[in-house]
Parts: C-alpha cells; sequence; structure tokens
C-alpha cells in the first residue's frame, strides 16, 4: 500500500462499486491495488441476502477482522498457536506432523499473508496497520484479487461448470470455501446430509471426511477434518477433495498447503477464542492464488464460524450460539413455515437450474410460500450484547475472564426468551446435550 493512501477520508469515499447483502465495496482512487470494505449492520442466513440488522455489529465485525488478520501477521502469535497443537493430547502424532510441516514453518518464520492491509479510523480517515485506531469504525482495507467465474454449460439436461481457465491465471480467488471442523453441531449441513444417507454412504462419507467414527451432533472430533464447497456457483455445492483441487486451479503441492492453511488457521482463531470462554466449533475460509503463495482474503469475523457456550438452565444444560447460527435456529424455531419454503424452493431449483430466490420470491408474491418474517426485539437485544461482548474482547476493553461470564449470562437470556414465547421444546431438540 503507497503512502498516498495512508489516510482515506470517509467523505471522500464516493460511492461504492459492490453493495453485498452484508457488505459494501468502495474504490481508493490513489491506489487501485487496494480497497475499502465497509461492513454493514445487516445479516444473512439460508442464502437468502440481507434479513435483519443487529446495531452495532457493523463496527464490531469490522474490528473482529482486523484484530484477526493484524495477529495473524505475527510470527510470535503463531509461535503460540504452534506450541498449542503440540501440547494438544488429542491428535494422533502422525496427523500432528503432517499438520505442522511446510506452511507451519513459513508462517512462525514470517507471519501468514493475509489482503488485510488495516483499519481506517472514524474521525481522522487515517489508515491504521497495527494496533487499533482511536475511533475504530466498519472501515476496512484490503487488497484487491480479481474474481473469476466458472463458465457454464450443459450436457444432455445437467448444469456443469468448466474451470479450465484458472490454471493459467495469477491473483485470483480460489473459487472454493474451505470449510474446517473440530465438531459437528446440530445444524452443520454436513451432519444433515449425513444423517439422509445409508449405511454404506456414510462409511464413504466418513473416510471422504477423515474420521474414524459415526458422526454426533455436539461432539468433538478426535483431529479436525476439512472440506470444500464451490464458491463462484449458483448455490453452494460440497465436492470432494479430489474435485476442489482440480477446480482451484492450484498445483497439487499448492492445494496442499492451502487446506493445511485454512486448519491452521482455524486454529489460530480458536486459540483467540478460548480465552474468552467459547468453543469453535467450525470456520470457513477463502484464499487467493498470489504467485507461488496462497492468501488469506475472507471477510472472516462471527458470520464466519460457530462457536459456542454451555449455559445451565432449569437443571439443564444447552449448546449457546454466539454467532448467526443463533439467527438460523431463532428462524427455524419461531419461523418454520417460512424455512420450510426456503428448503422446498432450494429442491426445485436443483432440478430447474435456476436460482432458488428467485423461486421463493415467486412464491410469496404468489402466496404459496410463508412471507419473509421480522426478528423480535427481545431475541435481537440479546444478539446485540453478545456481539458488543466479543467486540469488547477484541478491543482490549473488558477482562477475557469478565467477558466469559458476561456471554453466558446473554445465552441464558437466549433461553428464557424461548422459553418465553412457549418454544423451549424446540430449542432444547436443537441445543440440548
Amino acid at each position: 500500500m503507497s503512502n498516498a493512501t495512508s489516510a482515506i477520508p470517509l467523505n471522500e469515499l464516493g460511492e461504492p462499486f459492490y453493495t453485498g447483502s452484508v457488505q459494501k465495496l468502495y474504490a481508493v482512487k490513489s491506489d487501485d491495488s487496494v480497497m475499502v470494505t465497509q461492513t454493514t449492520n445487516r445479516g444473512s442466513v439460508f442464502d437468502v441476502g440481507a434479513l435483519f440488522e443487529i446495531p452495532g455489529s457493523d463496527v464490531a465485525r469490522a474490528v473482529f477482522r482486523h484484530v484477526l488478520y493484524s495477529e495473524m501477521a505475527k510470527p510470535e502469535v503463531w509461535k503460540e498457536v504452534l506450541d498449542g497443537i503440540r501440547e494438544s493430547s488429542d491428535l494422533d502424532s502422525v496427523y500432528r506432523d503432517e499438520l505442522l510441516t511446510g506452511a507451519m514453518d513459513d508462517v512462525c518464520e514470517r507471519g501468514a499473508r493475509t489482503h488485510h492491509e488495516g483499519m481506517i479510523d472514524g474521525v481522522s480517515g487515517e489508515v491504521c496497520h497495527e494496533g487499533l485506531p482511536e475511533t475504530p469504525s466498519a472501515y476496512n482495507v484490503v487488497r484487491k484479487y480479481q474474481i473469476l467465474k466458472p463458465e457454464s454449460t450443459v450436457f444432455l439436461g445437467a448444469h456443469l461448470y468448466d474451470y479450465s481457465k484458472f490454471p493459467h491465471e495469477d491473483g485470483f480467488v480460489i473459487p472454493l470455501e474451505y470449510i474446517v471442523r473440530f465438531g459437528i453441531t446440530s445444524g452443520s449441513s454436513v451432519y444433515r446430509k449425513y444423517l439422509k444417507m445409508g449405511e454404506a454412504a456414510r462409511k464413504s462419507f466418513e473416510q471422504e471426511l477423515g474420521v474414524s467414527q459415526a458422526l454426533e451432533a455436539w461432539k468433538m472430533l478426535e483431529r479436525p477434518v476439512s472440506d470444500c464447497t464451490s464458491k463462484f456457483e449458483p448455490e453452494d455445492r460440497m465436492v470432494s477433495k479430489q474435485e476442489a483441487l482440480v477446480m482451484s486451479g492450484l498445483t497439487g503441492d499448492m492445494w496442499v498447503k492451502s487446506g493445511k492453511m485454512a486448519v491452521l488457521g482455524a486454529c489460530f482463531v480458536r486459540h483467540l477464542l478460548d480465552k474468552i470462554g467459547l468453543r469453535l466449533w467450525d470456520i470457513k475460509w477463502e484464499f487467493a492464488k498470489d504467485g507461488e503463495d496462497v492468501v488469506f482474503v475472507d471477510t472472516i469475523d462471527t458470520d464466519s464460524f460457530r462457536a459456542t457456550g454451555f449455559v445451565e438452565h432449569g437443571g439443564e444444560r444447552y449448546v449457546m450460539n454466539y454467532n448467526k447460527q443463533s439467527m438460523r435456529d431463532y428462524f427455524s424455531i419461531a419461523h418454520s413455515d417460512w424455512t420450510d419454503a426456503i428448503n422446498d424452493a432450494k429442491s426445485r431449483a436443483a432440478s430447474e437450474g435456476v436460482a432458488f430466490t428467485e423461486l421463493l420470491k415467486a412464491g410469496q408474491e404468489a402466496g404459496t410460500y410463508a412471507a419473509t418474517p421480522e426478528v423480535a426485539a427481545e431475541f435481537m437485544a440479546v444478539q446485540v450484547s453478545k456481539m458488543d461482548l466479543i467486540k469488547d474482547h477484541m478491543l482490549g476493553l473488558r477482562d477475557p475472564d469478565e467477558v466469559k461470564v458476561a456471554l453466558l449470562a446473554a445465552g441464558e437470556d437466549e433461553i428464557k426468551f424461548y422459553e418465553g414465547i412457549g418454544k423451549l421444546d424446540e430449542f432444547r431438540k436443537m441445543n440440548g446435550v
């Protein structure tokens, strides 16, 4: 990033060149190699676009990204992560040795490469590269990488995607999302898929994931496992590791490195969350190819992973989510007619070759699908509290042990909400342990 862009006054950004469901992107006139990301208060679940707003979450999520990526650039923090992996008693030595070979040596020597350049001070407009600006904002500066999309084609009625151009390009976002799982949650897509399989298919799926036991909800795996989904197709599609390698446009060695970096990055985030008593279950990453290296480029924040605590209430134990899984649960429990409509539209879209959002909208207009619901104010207040607590931890404003206690209290408030609307049994089915 050049000296000319050491300051980016917010009032000079102009109009965004991209407005997504949860963020906006702005060009930087003085430096075409970077762009500004504005995190918004809006949230999205079930791939249907922005559905709700959590006040203050714009700055909270931007702070999380800035602090996380700033820490990931520091070799000394990676050495702490390395020590944690070495001391982990639940990892077999063969897996540990393979994970710590190559990529871990690089990050312990020079830190991880990310697209993050810094956060813009909300008042002065100065770009803070290290530490935190005096006035944290919802605006971060990131390095740009080109977006290449596969070409759509049809073979005897089957809708396919051609990735053949990717190996000949550089400086592009790899067309995959890497998902790393430390355990299985009741709401995870991989678990729902697993439950629908027969015994033989389950065994094959377990082998593909790299686990030796049957999958169980709210149970930690014997080691982290990873899988990939497509990124630039109309719907996310789980792909095998073999297909992911071909789709990626990377050499075999580079793809292996990207896979290891996804797992190591997950261990890094777990290291941060452990301090406030949150257990990381899974997380997704995105990368870019930059020469012979892979670079973290995801807009990572609390919406990108599942982190939980365990809350006692009424003599029972519940898993409590501290990310947008709480919002997914809310819609599934309080507005199941609407989530049923989404699932039906997705099922139809898979066979009709069109975006499910078009089918959902048409069904709502015709009255055959339930209308998009609003979020209860009482429930939203709990989500604001949880988001603010995590932000305060990342900003260093509150003692980690204090945040840990307050997060558990917020979790109990969420349980009381479901109790108050007569839906505790439904919540228990999803999150009771």
